[in-house]
């Protein structure tokens, strides 16, 4: 680590790698895992089960942020909104940075093996998608896409992880993942049209404009939004299920008229108010309708 992080107290540099590895994020991707655990268990699965499925989340989650701040290093250094990051900032050296996600990759793989066969043998696949998601953006305008079915990982291993065995309820809820978050990222990217293009990032909106890059997302969100309700059917849930749903389209819309083409100026807002409350009403509706 440099100097300044070295010589600063303890408190100083555990906050810095928070900020890092973007900790709220984990915590606004856990409600996914706990979605599919609870199906998969039409109800609460033992203690244990949701220890081991909290430290498989803790570590993907840890591990993917990690390895997109050490990939992403000298991209972030040239753009503007990521140039202060920790990493191109000279906060901290990549070194420690590895190893943190070299230890978040053991833990992901520790509580696969706690959890069942399935989940350990499936974990490296995950690891797999993680690590490759950052490498996307300079090949493909479809990166994306791949960030959403990294994060569909978390459903539908909630899922195995509880029942540990493949069904149609969990792949629907992966499709809601997958294009809920995509949809997002791609509105998210918007902010870095002009960089991605001067620099030949891909992107959705570099690829089609900002413009398009709203319809492309709106249509996504549909998906999801209607893949919700293909959930229900296919796992026969009832009114309280179906009210969570109509909550969540409205958070959607609503996430859609705070952004606009021409005024993202409203984007972390649109994160932890939409997103966030999106995450948590899909998580309380099916915790009714299994658990009470």
């Amino acid at each position: 680590m440099s100097a300044t992080v070295c010589d600063s107290p303890r408190p100083g540099r555990l906050k810095l790698f928070l900020e890092l590895v973007r900790f709220e994020q984990t915590l606004f991707a856990l409600p996914f895992a706990y979605a599919g655990m609870l199906l998969g268990q039409r109800g609460l699965p033992g203690p244990w089960t949701c220890l081991w499925v909290t430290l498989a989340m803790f570590g993907a989650r840890t591990a993917g942020m990690a390895a997109n701040r050490l990939i992403d290093w000298k991209i972030d250094a040239l753009n503007p909104r990521t140039s202060s990051r920790a990493l191109p900032a000279g906060q901290v050296k990549g070194t420690p940075v590895f190893l943190l996600m070299s230890a978040s990759l053991a833990l992901l793989a520790l509580a696969a093996h706690q959890l069942n066969p399935l989940c350990y043998q499936l974990w490296p696949l995950a690891a797999l998608l993680l690590l490759g998601y950052s490498y996307t953006k300079r090949f493909t305008w479809l990166c994306h896409l791949w960030l959403g079915l990294v994060q569909a990982c978390a459903p539908i291993g909630g899922w195995l992880a509880a029942s540990g065995q493949w069904a149609e309820t969990p792949l629907w809820l992966g499709l809601v993942i997958f294009t809920w978050v995509a949809g997002f990222d791609v509105l998210y990217a918007c902010q870095d049209f002009d960089h991605d293009r001067k620099v030949g990032l891909f992107s959705i909106p570099a690829r089609f404009g900002v413009n398009n890059a709203f319809r492309i997302s709106e249509g996504l969100h549909l998906v999801a939004w209607l893949s919700l309700w293909r959930v229900g059917a296919t796992a026969h849930l009832g009114w309280s299920y179906a009210l969570g749903c109509w909550l969540i389209a409205g958070l959607l819309y609503y996430e859609h008229r705070l952004l606009q083409p021409g005024d993202l100026s409203q984007m972390q807002k649109a994160f932890f108010q939409a997103n966030v409350g999106i995450s948590l009403t899909l998580l309380v509706s099916l915790f009714w309708e299994l658990v009470l």
